[in-house]
């Protein structure tokens, strides 16, 4: 059963200033079976493809940044080749991540691991990059976490057809990353100049994630022993990420002039 605090339940944040709910509520989405250890509030899972969802979005990863030494002055700006994704609640946003897809101007790993990842270009791959993820630790940060991925990996996968992804992180992180959601060193250390700050660059086959969540997601109440050494079982279920991707494609598809019409407003 899942613990779900406060009854009736409140409305999850609103999509007129977060951009529209691709998932208006997580929680409806998990197995009949999740428990937790302590009651959840509803939120969802936003495209910030409005200035107030992008603007939210950029407090909240140079909030996070600011605390490890990152700086404070980060953007996030539209692009067709962006998809910045949030998880709010009501009145809290608790995550963000953002992203990025190959165009004739790079990726953001490219200032400092450009060699690297055109050996992947060259070889056939088509690349997409992780970038502006911040997570406020404060409330249920695994299961968000998993839905900005999963849904993450449905942009890369399934609309841009990437193959493999990219992320930089800091040393401190590299283990979570590498255990976690079985990313791969694709080169040594090096220092971030955007950051200032040390960086690994991992990457992850995207074939290789789609069949992590075939086999764990939405197993994370059954399987308390993989949800503790994989992100994947906080992932939704293949049944569920039918009606997400439908979704999804649907925003990509509205035309020109409807509600949330461009690809990113």
């Amino acid at each position: 059963m899942k613990n779900i605090a406060g009854s009736p339940r409140p409305p999850c944040a609103n999509a007129e200033y977060y951009g529209p709910a691709i998932v208006p509520d997580v929680l409806a989405k998990l197995p009949a079976d999740w428990n937790t250890s302590g009651p959840l509030t509803p939120f969802g899972i936003h495209l910030a493809n409005t200035e107030a969802g992008r603007q939210s979005a950029a407090m909240l990863v140079n909030k996070m940044y600011r605390w490890r030494g990152y700086g404070d002055q980060h953007a996030l700006e539209a692009h067709p080749r962006h998809v910045t994704l949030t998880a709010a609640e009501p009145r809290q946003l608790l995550g963000t991540v953002t992203l990025r897809t190959d165009s004739a101007h790079g990726m953001l790993a490219d200032a400092t691991f450009k060699e690297v990842i055109d050996s992947y270009r060259q070889a056939g791959a088509k690349v997409c990059e992780v970038t502006k993820l911040a997570i406020d630790p404060l409330a249920h940060p695994k299961l968000a976490l998993a839905a900005l991925v999963h849904i993450l990996y449905l942009y890369a996968y399934k609309i841009y057809a990437c193959t493999d992804m990219f992320i930089e992180v800091n040393p401190r992180h590299k283990r979570f990353y590498e255990e976690m959601l079985g990313f791969e060193p694709a080169a040594e250390m090096r220092t971030n100049a955007r950051v200032n700050a040390p960086a690994h660059l991992l990457r992850i086959s995207l074939d290789f994630m789609g069949a992590q969540i075939g086999r764990m997601g939405g197993t994370a109440a059954a399987a308390s022993r993989d949800a503790r050494r994989s992100l994947y079982p906080y992932f939704f279920c293949r049944s569920a990420e039918a009606g997400i991707l439908s979704l999804v494609n649907s925003l990509c598809e509205a035309p020109p002039g409807a509600t949330y019409g461009q690809r990113w407003a």
